[in-house]
């Protein structure tokens, strides 16, 4: 009689089966499993990983980690934020016109040398179809493209040359590459070696947003 009640006691009310046994299946963890869409480029880089999770596990920690370590927010642009270059308040600064050598020093203590400049001026000829944006990634490191660096885009320029630095769109995602023609096909080529070309089939949706006019960087320490 007791042991019918027990078994009563933990069966489904709606099925009539054995209920849920306290401590049955598996422990419950802490992990979760994500998916996501790659773009092409990034989709390549992932595929040419010798093992693929754990890659991705260690860009991730990275990214945490270097978040920890940023300061606090200095007023530029996070990474993707297109700023128009006509928001960017005129300032001038002493400009000395000499020629700096990594050698013996030069004095620059004597202001009748230097000539006040328009700093946006000199790094923006062109304002009013300019933009600046912040860059994430490595993949044009070997052209002086740090991750986290400031770029000064001239959007009037739409046909860049094999040597300048141009920000595409390509199928609704953004890049910062060089835009090559070979034997009849377009491709997007990075500058660091650890990353494929990308070539733009007929299928594809290709624009150039601009061409890279001025690069600024914080000194690496």
């Amino acid at each position: 009689m007791d042991n019918q009640e027990i078994k009563k006691g933990n069966q489904d009310p709606k099925t009539g089966r054995g209920g849920k046994r306290p401590g049955a299946g598996r422990p419950k963890g802490t992990s979760k499993l994500y998916a996501f869409r790659a773009d092409k480029e990034v989709a390549a880089y992932i595929d040419s990983q010798e093992n693929k999770t754990e890659f991705i596990r260690e860009c991730i920690v990275n990214r945490m980690e270097a978040l920890q370590r940023t300061p606090a927010d200095d007023g530029l642009p996070q990474w993707g934020e297109v700023i128009p270059a006509l928001r960017v308040q005129p300032m001038k600064m002493p400009f000395f016109d000499l020629k700096l050598v990594a050698g013996f020093p030069i004095p620059l203590n004597n202001d009748e040398l230097a000539q006040d400049i328009e700093v946006l001026q000199m790094l923006c000829p062109h304002p009013d179809s300019s933009y600046l944006i912040r860059v994430q990634g490595r993949s044009m490191i070997d052209a002086g493209v740090h991750d986290g660096d400031l770029v000064i885009v001239d959007k009037s320029q739409r046909h860049p040359t094999e040597k300048q630095i141009a920000v595409c769109e390509l199928n609704g995602e953004y890049t910062l590459k060089r835009v090559w023609q070979r034997e009849g096909r377009l491709w997007l080529v990075p500058a660091n070696p650890e990353f494929p070309d990308i070539e733009v089939t007929e299928g594809d949706e290709f624009r150039v947003w601009g061409v890279v006019t001025y690069i600024i960087h914080k000194p690496i320490y």
